[in-house]
This record gives C-alpha cells, structure tokens and sequence, in this order.
C-alpha cells in the first residue's frame, strides 16, 4: 500500500510542477492537507499532522516564502498565530483538487471502477474501524 501512495502522491506533484506550481514538495501537502480554510494555529496544525510544532513551524516558513499561506494574528490572542491560505495558496488548492482528480481517473482507467470504488470504501471502514488495543 505504502508504494501505491507514494506513486500516487509523486504522481500529483509532477502534474502540479507541470501546471507551474514548481516549488511544491510533498511535505507541503502535510501542512494544506490539515489547513482549514477559515485558518488554524500552528499547534493544530501539529496535532493534526502528528508532527512537532517546530517542524510544523518550518513548513509554514517554507509555504510562505511561496505564497501559499500567511499568518495572521489571532484577535482573541495576539500571541497565537492563526496561518490561512492566501489567494495564491487558495488557486494552488484548486489546482490540487484537480490533479487528485486527474490521478485518481488514471487508477480508475488502470483498476476499474467497480475496484477503485470497492477500494475506497474498503478503506473508509477500515479507519472508521476501532482497532484493538496493543498489548
């Protein structure tokens, strides 16, 4: 499974490369895949992408030196950091949604559609899914 979304995740980036996007890196994805479109806190952020917050913290400095998010202050906490989109990240974002589409129609045309659609489903019960404890 780990290949099959690596291929598909290498395969987005090139078509994101190739529609200008020349700076994106898969990393990115970790910060926008959790990144609300009303905005969140670094420490969300983190938490959502299980990760720290100073390695979330660096993604957020790589994205915005390509324009794809800002920081805002937080009105209700000038300390805290709020990171939005901006109008650059947010036709980035569409640009996304378009190339998951387009690869998500290659696995199609390669699987089928009655398995792509099994597949997803499969999927989806297995993270609804409450899984045992670890002993």
């Amino acid at each position: 499974m780990n290949i099959a979304v690596q291929r598909q995740q290498e395969r987005v980036i090139a078509i994101m490369v190739k529609a200008g996007y020349t700076k994106m890196r898969l990393a990115h994805i970790n910060l926008t895949r959790n990144l609300d479109l009303e905005g969140n806190t670094i420490t969300e952020l983190a938490n959502r992408a299980a990760m720290t917050k100073q390695a979330m913290g660096e993604l957020v400095d790589q994205c915005e030196k390509i324009r794809i998010v800002e920081r805002t202050a937080d009105p209700k906490d000038r300390r805290v950091w709020i990171v939005k989109f901006t109008d650059t990240g947010l036709a980035w974002l569409g640009e996304l949604g378009k190339a998951v589409a387009q690869v998500e129609g290659e696995m199609v045309e390669i699987v089928g559609e009655p398995a792509f659609e099994a597949m997803k489903d499969l999927l989806a019960a297995y993270n609804r899914a409450e899984l045992p404890p670890i002993d």
